[in-house]
């Protein structure tokens, strides 16, 4: 899947009405980009406060706010662990 292809995927799942059985496991210690997106877009949409999901998933308030920024600035792409520094830099 390319770089676009994941964003709209993303975008498109941000649109689409999410349940609590669309979301990553509570126990999720991988965190690939697209498990991080669909957290983003649950918090989005009103399915979990972003208070419900740091306790679900054991994130801080930083860890969390630092992707939906990264989601918004750069795309999915920007959620992926190996490209953290190029987008920070730009």
């Amino acid at each position: 899947m390319s770089m676009s292809e994941s964003v709209n995927s993303a975008n498109t799942r941000s649109r689409s009405r999410m349940t609590l059985e669309d979301l990553p496991s509570p126990e999720t210690r991988r965190w690939v980009a697209s498990r991080k997106a669909a957290v983003v877009a649950a918090v989005r949409q009103g399915l979990l406060s972003e208070e419900a999901a740091c306790a679900r998933y054991s994130l801080t308030a930083e860890e969390l706010d630092s992707w939906r920024s990264a989601l918004e600035e750069h795309g999915v792409g920007a959620l992926r662990t190996t490209r953290l520094q190029l987008y920070r830099a730009t």
